[in-house]
């Protein structure tokens, strides 16, 4: 076997070995409420990093230019209560406005 497959069954176990230690460790009780807190913010840390790395990075570089000012006025008409569609249209008319302007 490749080192590629070997990495992927060593990952493979790891990620069972750690979905099954919760439920060993709690043995059907209830996660204190301190760890449940926690875990209902993990889904939208992980979704915010994401889309930060994603935006912001191009590369090995950080990179800010008219994608990135796309999805920040987006982001804004989001939270001011858009809809999704007129939300996609303002990111997408913004960046084809400032990449015809020249910013890259």
């Amino acid at each position: 076997m490749s080192t590629v497959w070997w990495t992927i069954l060593g990952l493979a176990l790891a990620t069972a070995a750690v979905k099954g230690v919760g439920p060993v460790l709690l043995g059907g009780r209830d996660l204190p409420e301190r760890f449940t807190g926690v875990i209902v913010l993990m889904a939208p840390a992980l979704l915010t990093a994401l889309v930060v790395t994603s935006v912001l990075a191009d590369g090995d570089r950080w990179h800010a230019g008219a994608d990135t000012v796309g999805v920040a006025t987006a982001g804004v008409a989001a939270w001011r209560g858009a809809s999704v569609i007129t939300t996609i249209g303002i990111a997408v008319v913004l960046t084809a406005l400032l990449r015809l302007a020249g910013l890259p």
